[in-house]
């Protein structure tokens, strides 16, 4: 493995797939850049990074610590594997395979030395992957290190910096791998949060064709792993509306496939609404998402009932990370 030989020497402010470091690192570094008066960011974007790796840049930092000739032998194969198009096979002339068992670790090979120039300059950063910021206090300063770390990146590494994504901002209005900034408090983004919804929309539409008991399988596993992520956020105001909605989208999940009147009334009942309640909201013409949130849906499809049926609370799950040893003796 080559990790070992190239590890020990990053920099202390890269964060990407490397042991004992992760995103959550990166994310509450900046916020403590952002404590100290480093209110501004440098936010760049390398354009198509993985695809537009150099192999002359790479391999010559590769040579500074290997020095086996079949090592760099296999990882220039490796490099020039090629890709499919149309049936037919042409060689990569630049670019990491993403995905690749080694890709990373090129990645960070290649961007060490952005690491470097950046200490050097004795800047405050934080690096995941091609992910990074550069922290500053002032627009000003912002604008001319942004001026000449894109002289840097496209001279020396030869990367290609995408002017439309990249700018000089406030950290509070820059997204760094998911996240953002409110006051001095991390929150999840609006696109994450946006995108989550989606997701959550896919797995709780009316016209997927799957059992209740596969869908909220599937729902609570998303939810689970989502929040593994994003309950690093602060905000827990957020939360209980998220829930409200999920739980409102699986009633009327239910009630869609439920669907003949007397199947609905038969549920309702076993679920100890009253007949009348039932009779009246089975016969109901209005819309699916309208009768999820009326007292027979409720009453009879409770937050308690959802949860023994296997579904998952956002909220619960964001005070669990946050509190774990309360979660624990609770």
């Amino acid at each position: 493995m080559l990790d070992p030989l190239f590890d020990p020497g990053f920099s202390d402010h890269s964060y990407g797939f490397r042991k004992r470091r992760g995103a959550h690192d990166a994310v509450r570094q900046s916020r403590e850049y952002l404590k100290q008066g480093y209110t501004f960011a440098v936010d760049m974007d390398l354009a198509k990074f993985f695809d537009t790796v150099n192999f002359e840049v790479l391999m010559r930092r590769v040579g500074r610590q290997v020095g086996d000739p079949v090592v760099l032998r296999l990882i220039w194969r490796y490099l020039r594997a090629g890709v499919m198009e149309d049936g037919r096979w042409s060689p990569s002339e630049k670019g990491v395979p993403q995905g690749g068992p080694l890709s990373p670790l090129l990645a960070n090979i290649v961007l060490h030395d952005l690491d470097m120039e950046l200490e050097k300059r004795g800047h405050k950063f934080v690096r995941y992957a091609d992910d990074f910021l550069v922290l500053v206090k002032s627009e000003r300063t912002g604008q001319r290190v942004m001026a000449s770390l894109t002289r840097f990146l496209e001279k020396k590494l030869r990367l290609a910096v995408n002017p439309v994504k990249s700018k000089v901002a406030k950290l509070t209005q820059c997204r760094f791998l998911g996240f953002t900034f409110r006051g001095k408090k991390i929150v999840w983004s609006d696109k994450s949060e946006a995108h989550f919804k989606r997701r959550v929309k896919e797995l709780t539409g009316r016209s997927w064709g799957v059992s209740m008991d596969y869908r909220m399988q599937k729902l609570s596993e998303y939810l689970r792993g989502w929040m593994a992520y994003f309950a690093l956020s602060e905000y827990y105001r957020p939360l209980p509306e998220l829930d409200e909605w999920i739980r409102r989208r699986l009633r009327m999940c239910y009630w869609k496939q439920w669907r003949r009147c007397r199947k609905r009334v038969r549920e309702l009942l076993k679920l100890g609404v009253s007949e009348s309640q039932a009779v009246l909201t089975a016969l109901s013409r209005k819309s699916y998402w309208h009768l999820s949130r009326t007292m027979a849906t409720q009453s009879g499809i409770t937050n308690a009932w959802l949860e023994s049926q296997g579904l998952v609370s956002v909220g619960t799950l964001w005070i669990a990370f946050h509190y774990p040893a309360a979660n624990h003796t609770g």
